[in-house]
């Protein structure tokens, strides 16, 4: 945008943007108004906009302007304008009253908020604001709004205040504190029955809480401390403000963990003191909310129920530590009692609110898990009986339910919840024992004994949950054990046929979860193996049978070798079955793993016949090249691709003499012509590519060598069609052909061959604008392609004529953001260092020493200037790691260099941020020059880099 437009176009546009029913119209409207925002004539149209308010829709757009204009285009505004932004700001909100949009209001605190925090000439602004509006009472709704915000916004990521920064503003709100305790007591007594205000009040201190601005003591002796609590004991209350209680609880709770808010100017003595009476009397605040409790369940109020599930898993999860080091030696810590009101909660009628303190258990269980410990062990596990025994129950389907658990209403949400109940318990099951839980599932399983003596028969959706719990815990059951899994399976296997279709689903999962156990007991396979078969053919249980062969075969390669006739006659018949078509290809995987075990001479002819069942339906989609695709069905190219693939991939042979031909050779070479000719005809279809390059890269893994007189056919094609369509799994492919043959030096030139002219296209694509941004695809496995090639062939590469380009490439690919892309591009750069100095006892070590030398002396400067530039404004901290390998084997080559490289990277890094606070001191510049040049790990590198980082974020 040139020039600033006039308001009424601006308002024209807005209105356009929230009333015009033409969809085309009010796109480009939104697009124009983007364009505005992004443009430096926007502070001055929202400011006008703002002091007219017309209307809602355009005041909101003008607040939301501001705001957004401040987070992430400060540095536009010269520092002689903060003022003026400030009192203008300052002037919108003194105008806000009771008839006001929330929203709007929201983004005009919001903007204050971020102008405070960003402009650091601002001496006391907390003082300033209170005194400015404090003593109005219209004024109160706002200046909490900001005064909530305020703190925040301190972590907001969008404002690059930078560390140094950060920490200052967190002393000014430590300065502040005792003001706005004040001032938010002061509001407490004057706000009266105003719910809205006591919101506001509790919302205002929780955010001031969560930031440690407000000292341990100061919040210990707190009257909105105070008054959360009596909100939280009177069941009467909103649900609101109720919630809004809770969080400020739940965040108190949290800072009892934390050393932040604590006030570092007393004794370790006098702080443990301090934290173990404000702990105690925050246990027993919270242990007086059961009433309270049991009143919201009573009254099914759920919400509520849910707030206090919150709070007692948030103070048991804040005493953890305390709990469990204070039971060592079989003593028994008054903490615990916390664990049973958990309980409580986890036995309510709805799993949404079991679901809560989940997170709970898996901290507690990894704890005992390190501590190993056989008295803790025994002083908790009746608490996690407990929560297996109510997980069970919380797992039980409806007991009019007639189909699968995810069939029906809500059957999604229910199924993954019993997911996340699954991995809970293998995670927790330790502590009680899996043979024990076992047991006490399959007591439920066979019923209980009544008052009378009398058995009690189970009804099915009990049955099925405790069926569903063994699952859970089958792969943790001795192999050898020979009490209760016998007869569960024998149980299973004799299901009368009119049992709910729910039980016989788990039951089939629960046979999969016992392979191993099956493995070890051989004479149960055969009626394993025909129970299994009888389900595939049935509606519903087809997928879970196909899971519970492909374990089976798995875990039992040696005895199903003898069952191949009859898995092969399976895989011929897969499509009469009723499942899915990644149960089929599950269900392939599974007859590839025992057709890997035949006799060498036998897996040839078995493999043929598998994969020609695939290949023949494929060709005749080929042949007949006017029936339409349709997805996921036998008309799609794909359904028969990803099953060659899947016999491909696991078809492992043992290879005895890698001199003999491979025993899958023949068939490779009998598939080749169909991949190729579903290549050429499929070539406009990148979803087809994606499948046929990943059909040949696991036919090319599964014989290996074995398959060099297809290399030339298969080269020719996949750079023919690369020219035509830059589709990235081309390139993916080319990497696996330099993988298996670059160590061929008769293979050499040819792929290199193949490289250069897969390097043209692909740099016609990325050097489009924003084309790295957009192809990261391209990107990843262009590097990966190069990266293969100084693994496997480092001097032919070295030499290749495009090498320049292709680093030059990857030094303006070292900002992309794009996880795997960086990473491939992190790992080229590190392979390329790395040649030069591995293998030193080869003959060709000098040569690659050299080379990789040059090119260190030409581009080493650059590339650490662009990974210390990325690793601050562009990658995320995840992605630090890749960087520091590269830096750390710069530095193998030439530490002095790199060493004098880094200083002038450093130099070379911003010294205020937008506010003009400075980002760095000298200090912190010398200490990270030196920690990256004394460390000698990549860890030591990435923790330097992560640290740096956050001085300009």
């Amino acid at each position: 945008m040139d020039s600033s437009p006039s308001l009424e176009t601006v308002y024209q546009a807005v209105y356009s943007l929230y009333n015009n029913p033409n969809s085309a119209e009010k796109e480009k409207a939104s697009v124009w108004l983007g364009e505005l925002q992004s443009s430096v004539f926007a502070w001055k149209v929202a400011d006008e906009m703002l002091q007219q308010k017309r209307d809602v829709e355009s005041c909101y757009f003008a607040a939301q302007t501001m705001r957004t204009k401040i987070q992430l285009s400060f540095h536009e505004l010269p520092a002689e304008a903060h003022n003026s932004l400030r009192d203008s700001l300052m002037d919108h909100i003194s105008q806000i009253n009771e008839h006001t949009s929330n929203v709007i209001v929201t983004q005009l605190c919001l903007a204050l908020a971020d102008l405070t925090l960003q402009m650091c000439s601002w001496q006391k602004p907390v003082v300033d604001l209170i005194n400015r509006f404090g003593g109005a009472t219209a004024s109160l709704w706002p200046l909490l709004e900001v005064m909530t915000v305020l703190p925040e916004e301190v972590n907001s990521r969008s404002l690059k205040l930078g560390a140094n920064r950060r920490q200052h503003i967190i002393m000014d709100l430590n300065a502040s504190a005792d003001t706005v305790t004040e001032f938010l007591k002061v509001c407490l007594e004057n706000g009266g029955d105003n719910a809205q205000i006591q919101v506001r009040i509790l919302r205002c201190f929780t955010s001031w809480v969560a930031v440690h601005a407000i000292s341990l003591q100061a919040v210990g002796s707190s009257d909105v401390v105070a008054y959360a609590f009596q909100v939280l004991g009177n069941h009467m209350t909103g649900s609101q403000l109720h919630e809004v209680a809770t969080d400020c609880v739940c965040v108190l709770l949290q800072s009892l963990k934390d050393e932040g808010c604590l006030n570092h100017s007393q004794s370790n003595g006098e702080i443990e003191m301090q934290r173990q009476q404000l702990q105690l009397c925050v246990f027993t605040s919270v242990m007086n909310l059961e009433q309270p409790y049991h009143l919201s369940v009573a009254h099914e109020d759920m919400e509520k129920s849910m707030n206090y599930c919150r709070i007692f898993t948030e103070l048991a999860e804040s005493f953890l530590d305390t709990m469990v080091s204070g039971c060592l030696g079989g003593k028994q810590h008054y903490s615990v009692k916390i664990l049973d009101l958990v309980l409580t909660c986890v036995g309510h009628h709805d799993y949404e609110v079991a679901e809560i303190t989940f997170n709970l258990w898996y901290r507690l269980s990894e704890d005992l898990y390190q501590r190993n410990s056989d008295d803790l062990n025994t002083t908790f596990r009746p608490h996690f009986e407990r929560l297996v025994g109510a997980l069970c129950r919380h797992c039980q389907m409806e007991p009019d339910h007639l189909g699968l658990v995810e069939e029906g209403g809500g059957g999604e949400d229910f199924a993954d919840f019993r997911g996340r109940v699954s991995e809970l318990i293998k995670d927790v099951v330790f502590v009680v024992g899996s043979c024990h839980c076992f047991r006490q599932m399959f007591t439920a399983l066979t019923g209980a004994v009544g008052p009378q003596g009398q058995q009690q028969t189970p009804t099915w959706d009990s049955s099925e949950a405790a069926l569903f719990v063994m699952q859970a815990v089958a792969k943790n059951i001795i192999p050898e054990e020979n009490d209760v899994v016998p007869k569960v399976v024998e149980a299973i296997l004799n299901l009368p046929e009119n049992t709910h279709i729910a039980v016989r689903h788990t039951s089939i999962l629960l046979l999969g979860e016992l392979c191993e156990w099956i493995e070890r007991h051989p004479q149960s396979l055969e009626p394993v193996l025909n129970f299994l078969l009888a389900c595939l053919s049935q509606r519903g249980l087809g997928g879970a049978a196909s899971g519970a062969l492909q374990s089976i075969c798995a875990a039992c390669p040696k005895h199903m070798a003898g069952h191949f006739p009859g898995l092969l006659q399976i895989a011929r018949s897969l499509d009469s079955f009723a499942i899915t078509n990644d149960a089929a290809i599950g269900l392939l995987k599974g007859v590839s793993m025992i057709l890997a075990t035949l006799p060498r001479d036998e897996i040839g002819p078995a493999m043929k016949e598998l994969c020609w069942i695939q290949a023949r339906p494929l060709c005749h989609l080929i042949e007949s090249r006017g029936i339409p695709i349709e997805r996921g069905t036998k008309a799609d190219p794909v359904v028969w691709l990803d099953r060659l693939a899947a016999i491909f991939r696991h078809t492992n042979p043992r290879i005895d003499n890698p001199a003999e031909p491979h025993p899958c050779q023949s068939v490779i070479t009998e598939m080749w012509p169909v991949l190729s000719n579903a290549c050429h005809t499929y070539q406009q279809d990148a979803r087809l590519m994606e499948r046929c390059c990943r059909c040949l890269r696991f036919a090319v893994r599964c014989v290996g060598r074995h398959s060099s007189h297809l290399l030339e056919p298969l080269v020719k094609q996949i750079v023919e069609l690369y020219s035509s369509h830059q589709n990235s799994c081309f390139l993916y492919l080319g990497s696996i052909l330099v993988d298996e043959y670059a160590t061929d030096a008769d293979c050499v030139s040819g792929l290199l061959r193949m490289l250069e002219a897969f390097v043209g296209p692909a740099f016609a694509i990325l050097q489009r604008p924003d084309g790295l941004k957009n192809h990261p695809d391209t990107v990843d496995d262009l590097f990966r392609l190069c990266a293969r090639f100084l693994q496997r062939a480092p001097v032919a590469f070295l030499h290749l004529a495009a090498l320049g380009n292709v680093v030059e490439c990857a030094l303006l690919a070292c900002s992309l953001d794009h996880r795997d892309a960086n990473a491939s591009v992190m790992k080229f750069f590190y392979d390329l260092l790395y040649s030069g100095r591995n293998h030193e006892n080869r003959p060709d070590f000098e040569i690659r020493k050299q080379l990789v030398r040059g090119i260190v002396n030409e581009k080493g400067q650059t590339l650490v200037a662009r990974l210390i530039h990325a690793s601050v404004f562009s990658l995320h901290s995840y992605m630090l790691s890749d960087v520091a390998e590269v830096i750390i084997e710069l530095a193998l080559v030439d530490r002095e260099l790199v060493s004098r490289w880094l200083e002038e990277a450093i130099k070379a890094m911003p010294t205020q941020n937008a506010g003009g606070s400075p980002t760095t001191t000298p200090a912190q510049l010398l200490e990270f020059h030196n920690a990256v040049m004394r460390a000698d790990t990549p860890k030591a590198v990435a923790h330097a880099l992560r640290n740096f980082a956050r001085l300009f974020r």
